[in-house]
This record gives structure tokens, C-alpha cells and sequence, in this order.
């Protein structure tokens, strides 16, 4: 359907500019007109709002970002093939919409966006990890970005809302509780996408805090995080025992039973650890 504006249907806008999905691009448009401006009211009032979309694809998202009164939005293209059919919706939106032809790991929000910004993307699916570990994790707090609503596969959505005690518990759980709060906003089933993936996707909308839950250094904590689930299976007094001679004793200093795993360890309790380990 092309409810939202009056530019041509999504199916007509792939079949019109030959634009199959590249699984090398980590591809999977979402062509529903009606599913993206629901995403795009995922993300809040966009009016007073610089909004990042990264991968936009044929523009199903960013045609609701702008038909929900997004402020501008900047479009990260990798896939040139994309470029005529977002450049019909600049012309349809006109002096709201940028589009870079560019890999989105190699941008600075800071020279393209002004605040407030609110990232909104369907992430394609090999870079969307590495991408959401940068946002949550830059050099300076508070972020450039106010929020994230971002579409992920629903097993890494599901790691990123995870809560300690549980499987999915893991670097992205903390990561994004430190500092934000996050929850999952929509399902999507994979019949949503052309092509159809094998899973199911899910829509996450984190929310930055102005400043972190606990005290913490950012790169000793994230070093700790990452050390204590590499080998989650184990102790923590056998995956951390390379950090310090006297581990055991920091970990009980910290609240920590050093026979427990990282799994079941919160958020408070590894940023006290993090510091005790600085001392």
C-alpha cells in the first residue's frame, strides 16, 4: 500500500530501478508503507528532530519518517543502486531529506546532524552489532543521539533487553542498560520483507539516560564485560583471573561470589567491580 504520501508503491519503485536484494549487503526491504510509519512513530515526535536512517534501501522507512514529520532525515546509502529511487523522495520531500552514498561506519553524526538526533533504521544485518556497539559506546556521554529505534533479528533484540539469570544475558545488555533504557516495540514476522529472512525481526527503541546508572570507567568496564563473556561458561574467578593476582578477593570486595558466572551478574555489580579493579 502507499497510504502515507504519493509516491509510487514500494513494489513498483524495486521492479521500476532493478533493485533485488543483495544478501552481501546484508538486504531485507521491509515494503509495507504502513508497517514503516508505525517504526517511524516507534521513535517519538520526530518534528523538532535530525533523524540518521542507515540502509534505507528502496526508502520504505525513510518515506515514514517523513511522512510522520521528521524534522530532516539523512539517509546512509551504500548500495548505489538505491540512489534514484531515494532521490524521487527528496524531490517529494523537499530540503528535508539527504541522501550520502557512504558506509555508515565511517560517518560522524556530529558534522551531517544537528540536535536533538534520533537514529531510526532497519539495520542491514551484517553491520547492525557492530554499528549499535559504537552508539552505545562513544568516547563522551551524553551521546550525539537522544534515541535508537532500530530493527534488529529478534535474538539480538532479545540480547540487548536481556536482564541477568537469563541465556540471552550478555555485552549488549550491558552496554545498553548502563546507560539508556531499551525495549523491544514491535515483532515483525519475517513474511514482512522481500526477501523473506529465516527469522524473525523485532523493533528496539533505546532511550539515552543523561548520565550512567553507576559509576564506571566506559573502557575499563566494557574490557571487563567483554573478558567475563568470552568464556561465560566459567567462574569468574577463572575468566578474570589475568586481570589482578588477588581476584577473588576483588570480586567479594565488589559483592561478587567468585564462583559466580557472568550471567548472573548485574549491571551495578560489574561497574563496582570495574573500579575496584582500577584501585
Amino acid at each position: 500500500m502507499s497510504a502515507i504520501d504519493s509516491l509510487p508503491p514500494l513494489r513498483d519503485v524495486i521492479a521500476t530501478h532493478g533493485l533485488v536484494a543483495r544478501k552481501s549487503l546484508g538486504q531485507n526491504f521491509l515494503l509495507d508503507l504502513n508497517l514503516t510509519a508505525k517504526i517511524a512513530r516507534a521513535a517519538g515526535n520526530l518534528e523538532d528532530a535530525d533523524v540518521l536512517e542507515v540502509g534505507p534501501g528502496p526508502g520504505g522507512l525513510t518515506r515514514g519518517l517523513l511522512a510522520e514529520g521528521a524534522r530532516r532525515v539523512l539517509a546512509i546509502e551504500k548500495d548505489a543502486r538505491c540512489l534514484p529511487a531515494l532521490a524521487q523522495i527528496a524531490e517529494a520531500y523537499p530540503g528535508r531529506l539527504k541522501v550520502i552514498n557512504a558506509d555508515a561506519l565511517d560517518l560522524k553524526l556530529s558534522e551531517h546532524l544537528n540536535p536533538p538526533i534520533k537514529i531510526v533504521s532497519n539495520l542491514p544485518y551484517n553491520v547492525g552489532t557492530e554499528l549499535l556497539t559504537r552508539w552505545l559506546d562513544p568516547p563522551e556521554w551524553p551521546p550525539v543521539w537522544s534515541s535508537l529505534t532500530l530493527m534488529f533479528q529478534r535474538e539480538v533484540a532479545e540480547r540487548i533487553v536481556a536482564q541477568p539469570g537469563t541465556k540471552t544475558y550478555g555485552r549488549l545488555s550491558i552496554l545498553a542498560g548502563w546507560r539508556s533504557t531499551a525495549k523491544i516495540v514491535m515483532d515483525l514476522p519475517p513474511q514482512a520483507f522481500t526477501p523473506a529472512p529465516k527469522v524473525r525481526s523485532a523493533v528496539v527503541h533505546i532511550a539515552a539516560l543523561a548520565e550512567p546508572r553507576f559509576p564506571a570507567n566506559p573502557k575499563a568496564l566494557t574490557s571487563l564485560v567483554a573478558k567475563a563473556f568470552n568464556q561465560r561458561r566459567k567462574m569468574l574467578r577463572s575468566s578474570l583471573k589475568g586481570l589482578a593476582p588477588d581476584i577473588e578477593d576483588r570480586l567479594r570486595a565488589a559483592g561478587i561470589d567468585p564462583t559466580d558466572r557472568a550471567e548472573t551478574i548485574d549491571i551495578e555489580r560489574f561497574c563496582a567491580l570495574s573500579e575496584v579493579l582500577e584501585t
